[in-house]
């Protein structure tokens, strides 16, 4: 057992050492125009490096860097604690001449090793004239030029994000939009929360979720995923990302606001240094606390009346119906359904009324909604099920019924046409379903055999039979109450009555020990009398099992009421049970003196009275 503990323990210490190794590497596009200006980056993760080496890049000049930038984070899961390093160190280049220019590999010493980047090559080509040289990184696509406006300098430029420079509103803001200010009860509503920053962004997170009371949502995917977005608003370019989009179904009229939420973010902003070769940047990060604005959305109550058949629905709807089988027998499943197809509040849809003939076995209806985005609403369809059995054979027919719904491009309710059909049902193996009886039960057949009457009038209490009956009743009665009585004196020698309570006690809880003791079972007899000790202690004490340990029982022990020599021994009975349990060399002879010695300790436990707690 000790060898596979220390295998177990190598192995777990070896894959520990694998997955925080440290590793470098380099990020560098594949592509540059002439002109252009482009990162290069080392990132070295899982350990603090020293003494970097970077080498030249030959058809590019160096414009600043390197420049670092550092972050550790600490995990702790189950009281072990991890964390995980890293640095980043940047440059700038200008590409100058054309051709591919192979970069030779970085080296940088970290947990006493010295780790190397590949190499890797870029290609720089000449200007394609449209002024925006651009510059492409392997698995990222190439961002379409945005078109800066004069007023505007360059928001991605370090050099113009200078450390301590003030960030209002204007340079970091969150969103919340909606499509429409004004629509109708249970009609779609999109609502956008969306991020616009100037800077770039290394924590967010949200500290107070908008609200969204009277609201039925549907949240839809988000693309967290792709690069950020470049949106002009009031003159000034930003990034973007959308946080949360839904749609959302008012369920109340009146003027329903979304609330406004927190949010704790961590901006990046640079240090310039001027240095003979250039200026260099370093990374300075800025904490802010930032809150959204609020949104509202006024909402039309549906036009009164409503329609008796009303479902609810919403939206721009087509029904049909089917049924299944197309042949029916007594006895055999079938089901009559109605899909609703179209865009709307498909998933808040009310079961329409159909009638089904008396004759059948019903069910509660079932639904399966299927459904998926489309713009600014939900598409797809629900399918309401109507399964029933037959019960007699004959023509019967389930009527047409009528979908009505509200259709906000006309604005008024709309009435579609839901055929039923007829059904002709043939004899069929089995018997009639208990549900369809007991449904039946409240009207039963009118009685069409002869009834006999009697004018005459007899009272049984001038019967033989009903004295005979009233004197065995009333012996009855006495032998009851002197039995209760014996009970009653019985119950009242509590030291009798303990003593059988817990002889059967002790018998009960160690009845699989005594097993294990005839058939000189040391291992598994310890093992009992071990659960046999814990299953009462908890059970005696009302300690869940979650809780058992000796010290809880030693002090619930002492509140119950217990002597502390019955403590002490308990106590001991335990630790005898333990040690005898890991220690399979113990003499056997043993066994009966402890059998013995927990019976009548569970004997004395079971005498001994609760103690009662003081009222005030």
């Amino acid at each position: 057992m000790i060898k596979i503990r220390h295998i177990i323990s190598l192995t777990l210490l070896l894959a520990t050492l694998a997955a925080h190794a440290a590793t470098f590497r380099v990020q560098a596009p594949t592509r540059v125009e002439v002109g252009g200006k482009f990162r290069v980056e080392y990132v070295l993760e899982g350990a603090e490096g020293i003494n970097p080496s970077f080498p030249q890049l030959d058809g590019a000049t160096l414009l600043y860097g390197p420049s670092v930038s550092t972050s550790m984070s600490m995990t702790s899961i189950n009281g072990q604690t991890s964390t995980n390093y890293s640095q980043v160190f940047t440059m700038l280049y200008e590409a100058v001449t054309p051709g591919k220019h192979t970069l030779a590999p970085a080296t940088i010493t970290a947990d006493g090793r010295k780790l190397t980047t590949r190499s890797t090559t870029i290609e720089i080509v000449p200007a394609s004239g449209n002024g925006s040289p651009s510059a492409q990184y392997p698995n990222h696509q190439p961002q379409p030029y945005q078109p800066q406006p004069n007023n505007d300098p360059d928001f991605t430029n370090p050099m113009n994000q200078t450390a301590g420079s003030n960030v209002d509103a204007n340079d970091f803001f969150v969103k919340v939009s909606m499509s429409k200010d004004v629509v109708y009860e249970q009609e779609a509503v999109v609502c956008l929360i969306k991020l616009f920053t100037r800077y770039n962004v290394s924590k967010f997170h949200c500290t107070q979720q908008p609200t969204f009371n009277g609201f039925l949502i549907e949240e839809l995917p988000v693309d967290n995923n792709s690069r950020p977005q470049v949106e002009t608003v009031n003159g000034k370019q930003y990034y973007t990302a959308v946080l949360k989009k839904c749609i959302l179904y008012p369920q109340q009229s009146g003027k329903l606001t979304i609330t406004s939420g927190n949010y704790d973010v961590q901006l990046v902003q640079f240090d310039v240094y001027s240095t003979p070769m250039g200026q260099i940047s370093n990374p300075v990060p800025i904490d802010i606390q930032v809150k959204s604005n609020s949104a509202s959305v006024n909402i039309k109550p549906l036009p009164e009346p409503k329609p008796a058949n009303f479902s609810g629905a919403v939206g721009e709807f087509t029904a049909t119906s089917k049924i299944y089988p197309h042949s029916f027998k007594t006895y055999a499943p079938a089901t009559y359904s109605i899909i609703v197809s179209g865009t709307g509040n498909l998933k808040y849809i009310q079961n329409p009324v159909v009638v089904l003939p008396r004759e059948f076995d019903t069910y509660d209806p079932q639904s399966k909604v299927n459904l998926s985005p489309d713009g600014n609403n939900m598409s797809g369809d629900v399918t309401f099920e109507y399964p029933f059995i037959p019960q007699h054979i004959g023509d019967f027919e389930i009527p047409d019924t009528y979908f009505v719904y509200f259709n906000t491009t006309t604005q008024q309710y709309d009435s579609i046409k839901v055929n039923g059909c007829k059904l002709k049902v043939e004899k069929g193996e089995g018997k009639p379903s208990d549900h369809y009886k007991l449904r039946n039960m409240d009207i039963r057949p009118i009685s069409t055999d002869e009834m006999t009457l009697s004018k005459g009038q007899n009272f049984f209490v001038t019967k033989w039979w009903y004295w005979l009956i009233f004197a065995a009743a009333l012996a009855l009665a006495f032998a009851g109450l002197a039995f209760y009585r014996k009970i009653e004196k019985t119950h009242a020698d509590t030291s009798l009555m303990r003593t059988r309570r817990a002889s059967k006690v002790a018998q009960r809880r160690l009845k699989k020990a005594q097993e294990c003791l005839n058939n000189h079972d040391s291992n598994g007899f310890y093992t009992e009398m071990l659960t046999a000790l814990w299953g009462y202690l908890s059970d005696k004490l009302t300690i869940p099992v979650s809780e058992l340990s000796k010290d809880n029982i030693a002090m619930e022990m002492e509140k119950f009421g217990f002597p502390q020599e019955h403590i002490d021994d308990t106590m001991s009975m335990l630790e005898t049970c333990e040690f005898a349990q890991y220690a399979p060399s113990l003499d056997e002879g043993d066994m009966p003196a402890v059998y013995d010695k927990c019976a009548q300790l569970i004997d004395q436990l079971e005498k001994t009275k609760r103690r009662k707690t003081p009222t005030t």
